[in-house]
């Protein structure tokens, strides 16, 4: 008997720790109502995971997880990984918001101008503050010192990370991110492409996406772009790296 109890004691001490590890966090059920909406195909060469724009547009499911997310109370998020995975979610939603508000259009990049980039243009609110994209990774996630999240954030282009098919949480946001890197660097058309797989080389040079040139001072912690791409492939022959692979910024739109 005493066995069973001190079971169902531990059973509600770990809860206990569970909820005091991870403290509010959204109800993603109206962004996973989105993310149904996105399938696996193929644009300009390069497969993805697409976006029916126009039916999370129409049946009203992008505004739902947009109202949920501009309402929600930042802060009540306690510690980095929930942080993170809301404003990795909160990009994401918001970078959806962006070409759906202007649908129909070919990038993203058309909501702005050379003057005036969609980056900088305001996206939505966030804890009752008018966001642009920019300062949401720029001045919020990327400060937090996680160069994964450049895996995660989709600036709802071709050559960008794909979208994944569920919200980002903090209690997996780990295993999350390590799935996005891997699934990003093993996309010939978007990361990596060695010989007919994964990596682009040419003339003994390994090519990947420019991501890593545009941030690659965010990978220093991990000692750098090249050891952070080859801890996902231990394997890659000893040839010279350049973050160099042309960017598509196409929008990775279903039709």
């Amino acid at each position: 008997m005493m066995y069973f109890v001190n079971r169902y004691v531990l059973g509600i001490a770990l809860t206990l720790i569970t909820a005091f590890s991870y403290g509010a966090e959204p109800d993603w059920t109206d962004y996973r109502a989105v993310l149904e909406h996105i399938r696996p195909g193929n644009k300009n060469g390069v497969s993805l995971m697409l976006v029916d724009y126009k039916t999370i547009r129409d049946d009203g499911s992008l505004d739902r997880a947009y109202q949920a997310l501009s309402t929600f109370p930042v802060a009540s998020l306690a510690g980095r990984e929930e942080k993170l995975a809301f404003y990795i979610n909160a990009y994401n939603i918001l970078a959806l918001k962006m070409v759906a508000d202007h649908w129909p259009l070919k990038s993203i990049k058309d909501v702005g101008s050379w003057f005036s980039p969609v980056w900088k243009k305001p996206s939505g609110e966030l804890g009752g503050k008018v966001v642009t994209l920019d300062e949401v990774e720029h001045e919020i996630l990327r400060p937090m010192g996680e160069p994964r999240m450049h895996m995660a954030v989709v600036c709802a282009s071709v050559s960008c990370p794909d979208l994944r098919k569920e919200p980002f949480v903090a209690a997996k946001l780990d295993e999350q991110l390590n799935d996005q890197a891997t699934k990003f660097l093993n996309n010939a058309g978007k990361g990596l492409r060695v010989s007919k797989e994964t990596i682009r080389v040419s003339k003994e040079t390994i090519r990947v996406s420019k991501i890593f040139d545009w941030f690659e001072k965010d990978f220093s912690g991990q000692g750098g772009v090249e050891a952070f791409v080859r801890r996902y492939h231990p394997d890659l022959p000893d040839y010279r790296l350049k973050a160099n692979i042309p960017y598509d910024w196409a929008v990775n739109a279903l039709r």
